[in-house]
């Protein structure tokens, strides 16, 4: 049997999941910080985050530099506070058995070594990647390192979805929004094939993409 003939018989399906949001709630946790640590009043269940952060003492927003340095604070010394979306391991466990899993997730590569451990606190002991920005790019790379029979990208964002529809048309895109207090204001991303909110229902649904259900 030749090497080509061996790793054609060796690929799997792939599985890209975005981490806040979808495996691990993070505004709620965030929200709690702001109000306890920094004077922020963060109103995210409106779902229009440019304008969702104001100072608790005169009601200004917090400009949009202010707010990106806040996240970077957060991720840096506050990811103990999140936690585990409910269902989220039990449908890694599953797709693991069918497919591979990679965590693309969008924070400095500095806080890659904080995100591996973190995830492994809840048993979710996958690749990592972190990123900046659009994620087709991202997605292309591990497309043609992984070589998969199908794949899948998962995200709370639309603009992730219109990044990879762009760079990577083949992948079929789930979006999901994992936070229920959020989910409401947040709606369906026309750049993804479905919105699926449940990762009960959302396993099924992914293996049936890669052909497995």
């Amino acid at each position: 049997m030749t090497m080509a003939r061996t790793l054609r018989r060796q690929a799997r399906p792939l599985l890209i999941c975005d981490c806040d949001e979808v495996l691990l709630h993070m505004v709620t946790h965030f929200q709690q910080w702001l109000g306890e640590a920094e004077g922020v009043h963060f109103d995210f269940e409106t779902g229009r985050f440019a304008e969702a952060l104001t100072y608790v003492d005169d009601g200004r927003p917090v400009h949009e530099d202010d707010v990106w340095a806040l996240l970077d604070r957060f991720f840096r010394a506050e990811m103990h506070r999140q936690t585990l979306v409910p269902g989220a391991a039990e449908a890694l466990e599953v797709l693991g058995e069918h497919g591979d899993i990679v965590i693309l997730t969008n924070i400095g590569q500095e806080a890659h070594g904080f995100r591996v451990e973190q995830l492994r606190g809840f048993g979710l002991d996958h690749e990592v990647v972190t990123n900046r920005g659009g994620k087709g790019r991202p997605v292309v790379q591990l497309l043609h390192r992984h070589h998969p029979t199908a794949a899948v990208f998962v995200d709370d964002l639309s603009g992730h979805h219109r990044s990879v529809k762009k760079h990577a048309p083949g992948v079929r895109r789930l979006h999901m929004v994992a936070e229920p207090r959020l989910a409401p204001a947040v709606p369906p991303s026309r750049h993804a094939h479905a919105r699926i909110d449940d990762w009960g229902a959302a396993t099924q649904w992914i293996l049936e993409q890669w052909g497995k259900a």
